[in-house]
């Protein structure tokens, strides 16, 4: 296999309603997410062309609308979304995605709370949780 090189993403912020209580449905929150493609740059790198990577704004984009769309209970299946969604990119031969949930209705003091899911291409492994 060859070795594979990283785009990351850090600190994506999009507003979505993703939770378990009704008021996190109804009222939504702010959501962070930090993104790492693997793939090889080798082909950009020596173009110098855009078209030879993944543009990483429409990463970002493509981030900030599955965050915004349809409320899920669990930022687990959140992160999943992106996760499979970046997999879709040409290039993208594996993901970690991590999503942050800073204002959860945790009911201690606490700075954050988040997931991070690993995906392959060709694959449905869950390789880790934060």
């Amino acid at each position: 296999m060859d070795v594979l090189d990283e785009i990351t993403l850090t600190g994506v912020r999009a507003f979505g309603h993703h939770g378990v209580f009704a008021q996190e449905r109804r009222d939504g929150q702010e959501f962070v997410v930090d993104a790492t493609l693997y793939l090889s740059t080798a082909p950009a790198a020596a173009s110098d062309d855009v078209a030879d990577t993944v543009h990483y704004g429409e990463v970002a984009e493509r981030i900030v609308e599955l965050v915004g769309g349809e409320p899920l209970n669990l930022i687990e299946g959140v992160a999943a979304r992106v996760a499979d969604a970046l997999l879709t990119f040409d290039l993208v031969q594996m993901v970690a995605v991590t999503i942050h949930k800073p204002h959860a209705p945790i009911t201690v003091p606490f700075s954050d709370v988040s997931v991070t899911i690993r995906r392959a291409r060709g694959t449905d492994e869950q390789a880790g949780a934060s």
